[in-house]
Order: structure tokens, then C-alpha cells, then sequence
């Protein structure tokens, strides 16, 4: 019989394929091939009862390898696993490059999704190192209160001692950031020293002022009572820590120890307070750190779900934002240099009132790219006005245009947290 005529039928999995041997000539040297050039009777999966070839594989998949043999397009649908249709074309010697694109293409995603996930599922475990270290096996006192304490001052939602030392370590944070804001006021004093001088013909009288720093005690005192709480606070967790090598390698734990230092050195500084300016200066800006601390507990306090999906989407994109940054300063020497001989077009012997220097049209590059526009820089001739709005225009396309590639990225990756949490409440049941 003429291989054109001749039917060969497949039995993959229970499910009955049936087609002619010449379809499955198109590729020779394949198993498929094999099938229409051999005797039956030969063939080890040969069933003579029910006169089929019988493989115990996936039908589903085999029903796409078919299509391929008839069609010469190999397409596959965006349900179907990559490793399995791998497997698969593998065992029918059929290679994946033989894949369309635009399947390619959906299983390429479906497979980055899964590595996405794996490593977001990695990364939440790595972060709950700490806690899941406190079920070793110590019979010591400090191993007996270990767990307890430590899930007191890190997880607030445990018990109610923990949603208690949570709100106050909350209102002494607070407490310490409003008295941070109240000696800012101007606590400043102005002394009038009344100098007598000798001229050449009469003594005479002048009176001079001289700034005096006033600090008010009371605000140091009370600032006092919230750093102490903090040094209870930090040496606590730190002694009952599971793993301090891990506990010394977060930033917010060093935010805490900084926040103890600026009272003590103000109080080892006191006596220089009144004629050394700069010292209150360096304490006040050593005192963001309590800002910072506020920030800590935020995260705690929070499931942290939405903050973990920013952080890991502005990590995913951190090269997007390297070429962002570096196409905004190439605009900025551009149209600053272009802005520049704009203006001092009609000659350099007259200086421009704004645009004098490169530098000062930097800073005007910059604020117009970003569409602040503070006006306190701007071009006053025809020339200037031209780049001014040829340089509006290009910073909206530079700024507004990755706004949706951050907005998918942040969908993305929150669908991957949320599945991640279902999976561990899954887990949990």
C-alpha cells in the first residue's frame, strides 16, 4: 500500500490518534518517522489485537507534535507547563526551537513568572531566617525566653504584649521626633556686651550683639526618657537576637544604635553648647535617624506585603532607572549648553542676568526636564525660548513614559506576593 493511503494509529495515554504514514514522513529520522517506515510487527509497542502503536505518554501534548507533523507550525496553548512540553518534544526527537514565537513567547513568560516566584518565595524565607533559627533546641534560661521575648519586639501581632510593646515603642518614637521638630524653633539669643574704646581725643561706648545658642533643658531631659527607653529597646533585641551576625547585617538595626548617640553627646558636649553653633547643627542632623526608626516600625506594624512588592519592583528595574538617570543628564549638558550660547548669542560682552555660567543653566536643564520650573531661572531671548520648549517637551517623553513600565512591574510582582501568601496560608492549613 502506498505510504500516501496507508493509516497509522497512535494510542499516546488512552486517548486514539489516527493519520496517515506519509504525515508523519515530514520529519524524517524522528520517532514518529520511524513508525511509518518500520514493520509493525516489528515494533516493540506494536498492539496487534487492537492494531495501534501505544505510548504511555501525555496526549495532550502529543495532540501539538500531530499538528506539527501536518501543519508544519508548531504551536502549543499558555496552559500547558515549559518542562512538560519540553519533556515531550524530547522524547518524540523533535527539537524546541522548532516553536512558534508567539507560543515561545507565553511559555518563555510563564517560566520567568515561576523563577520569579521561586525566588520571591526564597527571599521570604530568608527574612524569616531569624524566627524560624528560635525553634532550636536550648534549655538554657535565655533559650527558654528567647522565642518569647523576641517575638515580643518583633512580631507585634503575636500577642497582646507584643501589640503593647509595639505601641510603645511607637509613642516614644513619636515622642522623640516631636521634640526633635520643637528644638528647631529659634532657641537663639542675642547678648549685648556694652565695650568701652579710647580714641584719640575722648573714651567713648559701643554696644555690639553676639548670637547665643539657648537650649531649653526640658527638651532635653524629655528626649532623655525616650533614648533610654531605646537603649532598653536595642540592647533586648540584640541580646535575645537568634543569630546577631544576621542582626548586625540590617541597616534598621544600625538606624536604632545611631538614634542612642546624639543625647549623649550633647550631654558630654554641654558645656560648649552656648559658643559652638556647629555642634547643635551635626546633633540635629544625627537626630533624622529617629525618623528613620519610625520607619522600622511601620514595616512591623504593617504585613509589609505592599512595601516588599515597591522594594523588590524598584530592584527588578534598577537598570531601567541606570539608563533613565543617564539619559536625563545627557539632556541636561545638552540643553544647558545649548540654552547657554542661546542666550549669549548677541554677544559675550554682555553677560547674561540668569544664564552667566554652564552651571547655572544645569540647574535650569534640570528643573525644566523634570517639569518643576521653579522660574527663577529663564531664557529671555527667542533663541532660548526655542530650547526652554524643545527641553519641557523632552523631559515629559523622558519622565512620564517609564511611569507604566514601573506600574506593570509593581502589578507583576504583587501578583507574585499574593500568590505567595496564599501558598503559605495553604501551607499553614
Amino acid at each position: 500500500m502506498d505510504s500516501s493511503s496507508k493509516h497509522v494509529v497512535i494510542n499516546v495515554g488512552g486517548v486514539r490518534f489516527e493519520t496517515y504514514a506519509s504525515t508523519l514522513l515530514a520529519f524524517p529520522g524522528t520517532k514518529l518517522a520511524s513508525l511509518a517506515e518500520i514493520n509493525p510487527d516489528e515494533a516493540s509497542n506494536y498492539d496487534p489485537r487492537h492494531n495501534e502503536f501505544f505510548f504511555d505518554r501525555n496526549p495532550k501534548v502529543f495532540g501539538y507534535i500531530l499538528d506539527y507533523y501536518r501543519t508544519k507550525h508548531l504551536h502549543c496553548s499558555d496552559n500547558i507547563c515549559r518542562a512538560v512540553l519540553l519533556e515531550e518534544l524530547t522524547f518524540w526527537e523533535l527539537s524546541s526551537t522548532q516553536l512558534s514565537h508567539c507560543c515561545w513567547l507565553k511559555i518563555s513568560n510563564k517560566s520567568q513568572v515561576l523563577e520569579d516566584f521561586s525566588s520571591w518565595y526564597e527571599t521570604a524565607q530568608n527574612d524569616e531566617q531569624l524566627l524560624l533559627q528560635t525553634d532550636r533546641a536550648d534549655y538554657s534560661w535565655r533559650g527558654r525566653w528567647q522565642p518569647k521575648v523576641w517575638n515580643h519586639f518583633q512580631m507585634p501581632y503575636s500577642t497582646p504584649t507584643s501589640k503593647c510593646v509595639t505601641a510603645i515603642s511607637l509613642l516614644f518614637t513619636i515622642g522623640a521626633i516631636t521634640i526633635f521638630f520643637e528644638e528647631t524653633k529659634q532657641h537663639f539669643s542675642y547678648i549685648h556686651l556694652n565695650q568701652t574704646q579710647f580714641s584719640e581725643y575722648e573714651p567713648y561706648h559701643s554696644f555690639q550683639q553676639e548670637m547665643d545658642f539657648e537650649h531649653r533643658s526640658y527638651l532635653l531631659y524629655l528626649e532623655l526618657v525616650c533614648v533610654f527607653w531605646f537603649v532598653f529597646e536595642f540592647c533586648t533585641r540584640f541580646f535575645f537576637c537568634p543569630n546577631r551576625k544576621e542582626f548586625l547585617k540590617s541597616p534598621l538595626n544600625w538606624v536604632d544604635f545611631l538614634s542612642l548617640l546624639p543625647v549623649f553627646v550633647e550631654l558630654m558636649s554641654r558645656g560648649y553648647m552656648g559658643s559652638m553653633e556647629i555642634i547643635w547643627k551635626i546633633l540635629g542632623f544625627m537626630r533624622i535617624v529617629y525618623i528613620l526608626k519610625l520607619f522600622r516600625l511601620v514595616m512591623l506594624i504593617e504585613s509589609s506585603l505592599v512595601l516588599r512588592v515597591l522594594s523588590g519592583t524598584l530592584r527588578a528595574i534598577t537598570h531601567e532607572i541606570f539608563v533613565l538617570l543617564l539619559i536625563l543628564a545627557l539632556e541636561t549638558l545638552l540643553f544647558a549648553t545649548l540654552a547657554f550660547y542661546s542666550e549669549c548669542i548677541e554677544g559675550f560682552q554682555n553677560r547674561h542676568e540668569f544664564f552667566d555660567d554652564i552651571y547655572a543653566c544645569c540647574w535650569w536643564a534640570i528643573i525644566t526636564l523634570t517639569t518643576v520650573g521653579y522660574g527663577d531661572i529663564y531664557p529671555t531671548t527667542t533663541a532660548g525660548r526655542i530650547v526652554s520648549s524643545l527641553a519641557a517637551i523632552s523631559g515629559i517623553l523622558t519622565i512620564v513614559l517609564p511611569i507604566p513600565m514601573l506600574i506593570i512591574k509593581f502589578q507583576y510582582y504583587y501578583s507574585i506576593a499574593l500568590a505567595k501568601e496564599k501558598l503559605k496560608i495553604q501551607q499553614k492549613l
